[in-house]
């Protein structure tokens, strides 16, 4: 499963919905901030979605292609996390990419800046045989080089981690210890990584401990359910109560987006997931 393809889901609309969700639409969401990406509900309406989220309490949307970020934001809804200067496979840990990727951020940074959006990705790239201090270290460069167009326009960066294990072979942004690395050595405010758990589940687990010992680099977290990316329930190995509360106790002022492809009715599923995370 590519994360990054608009996967099929179900095409059900707010009729789906229950009452008990439209009953979310002023309950408070606790102390942390919920968030969506579109690419897991691809087959819903952009209209239908951002309505729906609204109703449920999200606050913010993740992943949303510029074509459509006017209907998220009419929706009172947050852009956070919009594209970015890289691929997942090509990114920034190679110097010869960084050119490029400087030359195309700053009219999407602006863009992002204009919509008031929260944050865009950058992906660190694949291996392709480097070794990862090289990788490291080259993407300290590229990421000093774009970090005054965040600190300059409100829009933070970030890195995203993935697993290699199952989804995304070779990436080189697969383990904790080592984008702490990169962003201590970038050493910006506007500058984080992505933390998401079904990634870093499958990598390395201790999901807690981690989160608590490196918060401060940490600028955003998605979630899915472990395995398959599905519902974030007690259909698999990850207790998302307690993880968000764990987040919650550090302090985190960013977002949680929602990154789980239903197997069930998706805005029905969408809405337990905000229930589960509510702390």
């Amino acid at each position: 499963m590519n994360r990054r393809q608009f996967l099929p889901a179900s095409g059900a609309g707010i009729a789906a919905l229950s009452a008990a969700a439209a009953q979310t639409s002023t309950a408070t969401l606790g102390r942390i901030q919920q968030s969506v990406c579109r690419w897991c509900y691809a087959k819903t309406p952009i209209e239908e979605l951002a309505a729906a989220s609204a109703k449920m309490g999200i606050v913010a949307m993740d992943l949303v292609a510029p074509a459509e970020w006017d209907a998220v934001r009419k929706a009172g809804l947050r852009l956070t996390v919009v594209p970015g200067p890289t691929s997942i496979p090509d990114g920034l840990n190679r110097k010869e990419n960084h050119d490029a990727i400087e030359a195309k951020f700053p009219p999407m940074i602006e863009a992002a800046a204009k919509a008031k959006a929260h944050s865009i990705i950058v992906f660190s790239g694949n291996r392709k045989g480097m070794n990862d201090q090289e990788g490291a270290e080259n993407c300290i460069i590229g990421l000093n080089r774009l970090k005054k167009y965040a600190e300059g326009s409100g829009v933070m960066i970030v890195m995203e981690l993935l697993n290699s294990k199952v989804n995304h072979k070779d990436y080189m942004c697969d383990k904790t210890a080592w984008g702490v690395q990169v962003m201590k050595g970038v050493g910006s405010p506007m500058v984080k990584l992505l933390y998401d758990i079904y990634h870093m589940q499958i990598m390395e687990g201790d999901v807690i401990r981690t989160i608590r010992e490196n918060h401060q680099w940490l600028g955003h977290y998605h979630t899915g359910g472990n395995p398959g990316r599905n519902e974030i329930d007690d259909t698999q190995e990850l207790y998302y109560p307690a993880i968000a509360r764990a987040i919650a106790d550090t302090g985190f002022q960013g977002y949680m987006a929602h990154e789980f492809v239903p197997k069930r009715e998706p805005l029905v599923s969408l809405k337990q997931g905000v229930d589960i995370c509510r702390v």
